[in-house]
């Protein structure tokens, strides 16, 4: 346990976490984060992180607002990059390949690193041009019947197909909050994807989409390696195998799910869990 009490960790920005406890790294890691710094101007939001993503697995990452959450998981495939004043420093690396070099494309990188955001926000236009629009910009269909292969399957992995597919042609934005999700995950899925990140998928849903959401998340980890955010440590429980806690920019512990809910090592960690804070 770590002898931080809890008033100290809700109170100093110069808390001093001694490292992370647990296990941060993979034997089939996909991606490898190492020493990871992200600063908004002069403002530090990740504090020397590190960890791996293995393959074929979801990790959850959890932990109250603000505590950095968000930001690192959009490091993994430089959505930070739009952020003017938002610096990345440290080692990312998917498999050998670092996604920080100067010469790798963000684009291209952002087709091998998908994600899946908060809100559903499907393009305004139909169902079939939604998930159509990342494999027809990157050019992975010769004609229109791969293109509709590709599309079809897309939604069939999703759990979609079925219920659009005799109105394809319809706006995506006229489906149901959790239909629009799905598509965008559909979306992600079309561009083969080797992982994909999502931030709070399931937040501005109902409990059935949600239920619909998770039972395809713990489908996709059969063929994608998964990261998630998300504030329900319900959630977290139910989908993830490996869970990373973060405090105020740093990685506090990381382990199995099931340990870092039951038996956690860290105070913060338990304190988070059991409701004191968050």
């Amino acid at each position: 346990m770590s002898d931080l009490s809890i008033t100290e960790a809700l109170t100093s920005d110069d808390i001093v976490i001694e490292g992370t406890v647990g296990t941060t790294t993979a034997e089939d890691a996909k991606m490898s984060m190492r020493n990871v710094n992200v600063f908004y101007g002069d403002k530090q939001a990740i504090k020397n992180v590190s960890l791996d993503l293995a393959r074929n697995q979801v990790t959850a990452l959890i932990g109250p607002s603000g505590c950095g959450k968000s930001t690192f998981l959009r490091c993994l495939n430089r959505m930070n990059d739009t952020i003017p004043i938002c610096r990345v420093e440290g080692e990312l690396k998917l498999e050998e390949q670092d996604i920080y070099a100067k010469k790798l494309d963000p684009v291209l990188l952002r087709a091998r690193v998908g994600m899946v955001f908060q809100k559903p926000n499907p393009f305004p236009k139909s169902i079939y041009d939604n998930v159509a629009y990342g494999p027809r910009i990157h050019g992975l269909a010769a004609n229109r019947a791969e293109l509709d292969e590709i599309v079809v399957s897309s939604l069939q992995k999703a759990g979609l197909f079925g219920e659009v597919k005799d109105r394809l042609d319809a706006p995506g934005t006229g489906l149901s909050g959790g239909q629009q999700q799905r598509l965008c995950i559909a979306r992600t899925i079309a561009v083969s994807p080797e992982v994909i990140l999502m931030d709070e998928p399931a937040s501005a849903l109902d409990p059935i989409a949600t239920a619909v959401i998770e039972e395809l998340i713990d489908e996709l980890k059969e063929k994608y390696t998964i990261a998630i955010v998300t504030h329900s440590m319900q959630q977290a429980a139910r989908v993830s195998q490996a869970t990373a806690y973060f405090h105020m920019g740093h990685l506090v512990e990381m382990g199995k799910t099931e340990q870092i809910f039951t038996n956690p090592t860290h105070e913060l960690t338990e304190n988070y869990i059991t409701g004191r804070f968050g």
